[in-house]
């Protein structure tokens, strides 16, 4: 998000705050991406005073969240009232659909991307978690991903298995400095990768450095725009020449 989406962005985490003072009721955003989520949780950590929050995204390793901020004196069953739902497509196994097949056909239905969370794709089996109103449409109108029959279900509970591929990159840095873990990330010099920094291309952790010299620590997440998103998943010890020993993985 630019600087302009962002004061949108923080001006609506106000407007759910007040409606839920002023009503005394929880109130759901709709689902946002990880950076967003990053930037809700610190916001009302710091803001929402004696009322409570809540990132979910229907499964422990959801990418796609939606925020609910609710009074005091709820408890953990608010995640049962996330206005959410899990929608099931099976189909013949040997009908290889992606991510893409189920988003392109959704966005071609003129359903907007932050009405829908995660797509988890499996062997004749899909679960998308949207909102309630989405998963209506859904229910009543698709019956093809593409050019595959599919048949939806608004009844079963999410049930995938939530994997992660990476690609394991391993090598050796003079410094934790942010610039030189670019570089043995992307494969760039470290000129070019301070290029990136400071040209706001770079995210720790789903915020944005333009600090060359920012330090990155073990579990770190970075991405890099056009290159990808990598976790700095191990520090080891140094080389005799002082250089540090580092595991990075890269999501895939």
């Amino acid at each position: 998000m630019n600087n302009s989406d962002d004061k949108f962005f923080f001006a609506r985490l106000a407007d759910m705050l007040s409606q839920c003072e002023r009503n005394t009721i929880s109130v759901f955003s709709d689902f946002l991406d990880e950076r967003q989520s990053a930037q809700a949780e610190e916001w009302c950590s710091r803001n929402a005073g004696g009322l409570l929050h809540k990132l979910w995204g229907g499964h422990e390793n959801a990418g796609r969240k939606m925020l609910a901020i609710y009074p005091d004196f709820y408890s953990d069953y608010i995640m049962e009232d996330f206005p959410f739902q899990c929608i099931t497509f099976t189909y013949r196994k040997e009908d290889r659909l992606t991510h893409r097949d189920f988003l392109g056909t959704l966005m071609g239905m003129k359903i907007k991307r932050d009405t829908i969370g995660d797509i988890v794709v499996g062997e004749g089996i899909t679960q998308i978690f949207v909102t309630e109103i989405v998963a209506k449409l859904i229910l009543a109108t698709v019956s093809k991903i593409g050019r595959t029959g599919v048949k939806c279900s608004g009844e079963k509970p999410f049930e995938m298995e939530v994997r992660q591929e990476f690609r394991t990159l391993s090598g050796t840095v003079a410094s934790l400095r942010l610039d030189c873990i670019v570089s043995l990330a992307t494969g760039l010099s470290r000129e070019k990768s301070a290029v990136l920094i400071r040209s706001d291309k770079v995210e720790i952790n789903h915020f944005v450095t333009e600090s060359v010299s920012a330090e990155v620590n073990s579990g770190d997440i970075l991405s890099v725009r056009g290159y990808g998103k990598f976790l700095l998943y191990e520090v080891g010890g140094n080389t005799r020449k002082n250089r540090i020993h580092i595991i990075m993985k890269k999501f895939v």
